[in-house]
Parts: structure tokens; sequence; C-alpha cells
């Protein structure tokens, strides 16, 4: 029986906890968080955080774990790259793994080696920030350097909201330190998706177009449609520069969640490649779509099992993740759901009750369920995620 320690038991990070339960691994879950609803089906909990690395390693060693996993969470992913280091464990290099996770880092490293990246700075005081803004101009996006799901980020399009901005972001930063980066214009949709390393290669990887609701935060998204709309010959270049960045990073093993675009004039620039599983449901809709386990891999290869499941494979049909959220605050009375939309719903989740006080999205934090959906063709898919108003709808009740 092999012991496994799991960082973070969200609903999100619930999937790979459950795959190990089923191959019979021993299951540790730990974070600060004693209400979430993965400990419940692990054989032990530690309430220790996931971003303190030597309580983390203390509580590893004394636990002689076999593995550990940092399941779609950019701020964990240090942590078990840094345990997995110390041990002698399966994984990759902590100085990569927090170069990845790290904006700031990743925006130097980008450009120390002659990728294609922003005008990018970072930032402990406004001050310092409003001068490199004189710089660049706006729009811009500003951003805690240490955030996930979004949270925290603003476009602004005028440099008297920069304070503002600023401020925002440094409630999001575990460093409170904050990127302020110009906007690259982009062509088509903005690409996300989930990729996996074998001996240092990307083996698998699988993007997908992704959408953002106009109607409430535009910088958040709501979902993922696979597969992506650009052309092979943009894709090449993507993956191309993947495995460069992969080879001076000495990344070896493990999940990749991608965020990059290409701009007008056909470059191409990662925002983020987080080194580790995506969340919103982005394994399970390459698991539909294509037929590997990106779970299954990466529980596997963090206990250095084989993972000769994961090859490079097309996706068949038409499938997308959906966050239901709410276009406005107030008390949740219910969801919405076209016929037409009913019909193409695969799976679905909601964690809201009627009554419950709901945000409006600004944030993965304000999601209110998930769902997985499957399109007749990418145009009706296309259309639907992004005016997916008039076929999923929270009602709320000010």
């Amino acid at each position: 029986m092999k012991r496994i320690l799991f960082l973070g038991a969200a609903p999100s990070q619930i999937p790979p906890i459950i795959y190990a339960k089923s191959q019979g691994h021993y299951v540790i879950t730990c974070d600060y968080l004693p209400e979430n609803p993965g400990h419940k089906l692990a054989d032990e909990y530690h309430n220790v955080s996931t971003t303190d690395i030597n309580s983390v390693l203390e509580l590893a060693q004394n636990l002689k774990i076999d593995g550990i996993v940092a399941y779609a969470s950019d701020p964990a992913a240090p942590t078990a790259a840094y345990v997995a280091e110390k041990m002698g464990l399966p994984g990759n290099p902590y100085q990569s793994v927090l170069t990845l996770a790290r904006k700031d880092l990743f925006r130097t490293f980008l450009k120390d080696n002659g990728f294609n990246v922003p005008k990018s700075e970072s930032f402990y005081e406004l001050s310092d920030a409003s001068d490199w803004l004189s710089k660049i101009d706006v729009p811009a996006f500003i951003k805690p350097v240490d955030s996930s799901g979004s949270k925290g980020v603003t476009e602004i399009t005028s440099k008297d909201q920069l304070e503002a901005a600023f401020n925002h972001a440094l409630v999001f930063s575990r460093e409170k330190k904050v990127v302020v980066e110009e906007k690259i214009v982009k062509q088509g949709y903005q690409v996300a998706g989930d990729g996996f390393i074998l001996d240092g290669q990307l083996a698998f990887r699988c993007w997908a177009d992704e959408h953002f609701d106009k109607l409430c935060n535009g910088l958040v998204p709501i979902g993922q449609t696979f597969p992506t709309s650009h052309a092979d010959s943009l894709l090449q270049e993507a993956h191309k520069e993947t495995q460069r960045l992969l080879d001076l990073l000495g990344m070896k093993t493990g999940a990749l969640n991608f965020d990059f675009l290409f701009s007008e004039d056909g470059k191409f620039y990662f925002l983020e490649l987080g080194p580790r599983n995506g969340g919103c449901l982005i394994p399970e809709v390459i698991r539909y779509a294509t037929g590997i386990d990106l779970i299954k891999a990466t529980v596997d290869a963090a206990l250095g099992l084989k993972c000769d499941q994961v090859k490079q494979l097309p996706v068949e049909g038409f499938w997308s993740s959906y966050m239901v959220h709410s276009l406005k605050s107030g008390l949740f009375e219910e969801v919405n759901i076209s016929k037409r939309a009913e019909k193409m719903i695969v799976e679905q989740t909601l964690y809201s009750k009627k009554g419950d006080l709901v945000n409006k999205y600004s944030g993965s934090n304000d999601t209110l369920g998930m769902m997985i959906l499957k399109y007749p063709n990418m145009d009706e898919m296309l259309y639907m995620v992004d005016n997916m108003e008039h076929d999923i709808c929270v009602i709320v009740d000010k």
C-alpha cells in the first residue's frame, strides 16, 4: 500500500483522491480548512497550510509518504516540489516549479530566455508601479504575483485606476507584490487546457478556447471549449516553445495547465504555465474528449508508476466545461436551464442551495457549480458558451 499526501481537499481536488482510494493507496490530506469535503474521503487529515513548506515537509517525513500531489493548486505546487526534492520522491525541481508558479519570476525567466513576453514588472510599492505604468501606458493588467483562479486581477484603461487596482491585488498576494503588465491584443480566443510531461517531453497536450463573461467580470474564465479553433500551424509553435521552456527548466514529469495567446501578428505568448492540473473540470472534459485520464496519470506519476496510457490523441466531438455563476449578488433562488442546454449537459454539480448568499462573479471562488456539455458542432458550441446567459441563468433574490 502506497502512502500519498494530497495538498488540499476542496471540491475541485476530490477526483484524484477518489482515484487513489480506488487503487488501494493510503490517502492523507492536509490544508487549513477542516470542512473541505475531500478530508472525509481520506484515511487521515492534518490541519497544516499547503503553503507552509517546512511544516508540510516535517509532516511528510513523519508520515513516511511515497508521493505528494498538489492537484489544481498553484499555491501548493511549489510546496509539493520542495517536499519531493527533499525526500527524493518523483517530482520536478523546486526552483523551476516556483518560477512557473510566481508571475514575477516567470516573466523574468521568459524575458531572459528570449520568449515573447509582455512588458511587465512587479512592485511592492504603488509609487514604483505608477512610474512603470507611465512607460507602458494603458490598457494594462494589474495582478498579484502569486494568486490563482484570476483572483485580484484588474484591467485598467486609465492611469487614475491604478491605485484601486494595485490595492485590490495586494489583498490576494501572500508576497504583497503586484504585477503591472501591458495588454497584448490577441487574435481569436485565449487558449487554455492541460498537458502532461513524461521523461522531460511534452507527451500530451489538449488545448481549448477560453471563454469569459462580458456581462460580469471579463477576466475570470467561465468555460473552456474543446478543441481549440486556432490553426494547427500556430499550435505547433506553441508546442515547440513549451518544449523549449521545459528543457530550460529541467521539468521531468507531471501535469501542466496552460494559458497562452497569439498576438494579432501571430506571435505566441505564454500568459501562465501552471505546474499542476487545471481546475474548471479541464481534466474531466479531456477524459471525455480524448480518453486520456490525466487524473490517473497525476497520481501514478507522483508514486513513480508508469504512465504508458498518456499519448497524444485528438479530440473527438465538441465539449466544454462551464462554471455556473451569478451576474449579480443576492440570495440564490435557482438555475434556469433551457431545453437546448438540458440535452447537452453530460455532468453537473451545484454547490449552492436556495437561500444561500452568492456573489457577482469576480473570481473562481464565486463559482456556484460546474457542468460538462457536449455540442453537435463547433459553431453552436462557441456561440452558446459566449452567450450562455440565454441558456443557463442563475436567478437571485436581492
